[in-house]
């Protein structure tokens, strides 16, 4: 497969380990780039709802395409959310070129880049940790259901449609965080002098610009891997949202598979050194 080669990638709220997680389409991306640097920018392994009993073939190889960017010296930096929080307390550990940090400030082409994933302007997530505990679940729950929907609407030949989307845009209030997350990154971000405001969290991929009466930031959401399938990429001195569609992506072969797996262990990183360097 050629590899569409891109400055930046942008991911979040991968979610591994639910349900809801697309990992099977995620794959497919990050096969088709070749990032100069990838950025995970929180809620990648979902360790409020990680199971032993569900972690499938394809999110296992998520994780190895990831680990196979560091093995090739690509800057991989996991950028820690809420889902993933527990990672916190390892912020500025790095193994070659993969780095785990809270936040991440970057130069590009002159202007700067604030990168975080969010939660932090979450009122849920600051006051009411079991609420949004609960949150998560529900949502977890919806898309399972949505899941089966959409399969009898695509057996049926009708158009699949989104649940969570539909609550998002008929509930004033969800709305009215959705702006108000967005505002008060910008507001931030302006005050601070950054260029960039990028950010995860919300499931909610946008680009566009936040002005106020001291100057204006360009704001950016990466969106999800569980119903948008979004990134950000950053190439030749822009940023555009790229939309995941699976009829663009062909399917891979068995062949490339196993050939792409004999790759990967010649000098592979390995998995058990970086999960006992994390606990100990």
């Amino acid at each position: 497969m050629i590899k569409r080669p891109v400055d930046i990638v942008v991911i979040s709220d991968v979610h591994l380990g639910t349900y809801g997680c697309r990992a099977k389409e995620l794959l497919k991306y990050l096969k088709s780039v070749q990032p100069g640097m990838l950025i995970l920018n929180g809620d990648i392994i979902d360790m409020w709802q990680f199971s032993k009993r569900y972690f499938p073939e394809n999110h296992l190889k998520v994780i190895r395409r990831i680990l196979k960017y560091v093995t090739a010296d690509v800057p991989v930096y996991y950028l820690t959310g809420n889902h993933d929080e527990m990672l916190r307390k390892f912020a500025d550990f790095d193994l070659g070129s993969l780095k785990l940090c809270n936040k991440l400030v970057l130069e590009l082409d002159g202007k700067k880049a604030w990168i975080f994933h969010g939660d932090v302007f979450d009122v849920t997530m600051q006051y009411s940790k079991f609420l949004a505990k609960l949150g998560a679940v529900g949502y977890d729950t919806l898309i399972l259901i949505n899941t089966f929907i959409n399969f009898i609407l695509e057996k049926t030949g009708r158009e699949k449609m989104s649940l969570s989307k539909k609550i998002k845009q008929s509930v004033k209030d969800a709305v009215k965080f959705i702006n108000s997350f967005e505002d008060t990154a910008g507001n931030i971000a302006i005050e601070k002098k950054f260029d960039y405001v990028i950010c995860g969290h919300i499931h909610q991929a946008e680009m566009r610009t936040i002005t106020n009466e001291n100057g204006s930031v360009l704001y950016l959401n990466s969106g999800d891997w569980v119903e948008s399938l979004t990134s950000l990429e950053y190439h030749n001195g822009a940023w555009k949202i790229h939309k995941f569609e699976d009829h663009q992506y062909p399917e891979i072969t068995d062949e490339e598979e196993i050939k792409e797996e004999n790759l990967d262990l010649k000098g592979k990183l390995d998995i058990g050194q970086l999960y006992n360097t994390l606990i100990q």
